[in-house]
This record gives C-alpha cells, sequence and structure tokens, in this order.
C-alpha cells in the first residue's frame, strides 16, 4: 500500500494510504468504538477507553495506555461530519464547545472510493504553532500515524 507524509504550509502534516476495503468499511473503523479502539494507536500502545459522539460538537475522547503504565487522554470534540466522507476533530474544544487553554492540533479525515473498490484516505493534522507542528513530528508522526494505519488495514480487510 503506498505511503506518502507530507509537512505543508500552515503547520499541517498528514499522510496518503490507500486500502483494499470500501469506503463505508474504513468509516465504520473511524466512527465504532471497538473498531476504533483494535486500531488507532501504534503496538504495543492500546487505546482503553473511546467515546465517540459523532456529530459537529460531539465528544472525540480517546484514552490511550502503553506498556510501561503511560496513560494519554485526548479529549475533543467534532466540529465537523460528513458520514462516509469526511470529519474534522480537535482537541482545541471540548464537547459542547467548551475551549481548552493548550490546543495541539486539529485533525481530519477525508475518505475517496477508488473505481477498484478500495479507498484512498488522507488523514491529517494542522497545528497552531510551527512549534506544535516540530513536537508532533519528534513525537514519531510519520512512523506512528503509518503504523496505525497499517492496522487499520489490517482491520478492515479482517471485516470487508
Amino acid at each position: 500500500m503506498p505511503t506518502q507524509m507530507n509537512k505543508r504550509a500552515g503547520h499541517d502534516l498528514h499522510i496518503i494510504r490507500e486500502f483494499g476495503a470500501s469506503r463505508q468499511t474504513i468509516w465504520r473503523c473511524w466512527s465504532e468504538p471497538e473498531l476504533f479502539k483494535k486500531w488507532f494507536c501504534p503496538l504495543p500502545w492500546t487505546v482503553t477507553s473511546c467515546e465517540l459522539a459523532l456529530r459537529a460538537g460531539g465528544q472525540m475522547d480517546i484514552v490511550m495506555e502503553g506498556p510501561n503504565g503511560e496513560r494519554v487522554e485526548n479529549l475533543g470534540m467534532y466540529l465537523y461530519v460528513d458520514p462516509g466522507i469526511a470529519m474534522v476533530f480537535t482537541d482545541g474544544y471540548r464537547a459542547g464547545f467548551l475551549p481548552q487553554a493548550d490546543p495541539f492540533m486539529t485533525g481530519y479525515l477525508l475518505l475517496e472510493s477508488l473505481p477498484n473498490g478500495s479507498t484512498r484516505m488522507t488523514w491529517g493534522a494542522k497545528h497552531p504553532t510551527e512549534e506544535k507542528m516540530n513536537q508532533h513530528l519528534e513525537m514519531g508522526f510519520d512512523a506512528g500515524w503509518n503504523a496505525a494505519a497499517d492496522q487499520l488495514g489490517a482491520l478492515s480487510s479482517a471485516i470487508y
């Protein structure tokens, strides 16, 4: 599966991946908490809690845990949802548009159906500053997001 990682103007990082599964299957993996938990963070990390209220203003609260007791809470909300096609989410606000003190990124997803029944996914993050973007790169953006995308590919093939 081709991988493409881009650093663009506006403190934007994204990957583009293609999957053999349909757009609807990939969407299910992004929108159904039990499926989302199976792929979203690279092993040996796991998603231990996931609340997804897929609508503008709805919560997107994710808790990830590492093998050495690490715990990362990503508490945010959806800004935009076009079911089966696109979503925009952020940690800049909590559900109900409650502002957060120190936002890290606004994430986005775009799914495109390809002629052969497969799906092109663009998954990215826009950062409020170059410093935050560089922090994301140092955290392993490319390796981490591509590892998660590999897991998404395996899961989507299994439920296709």
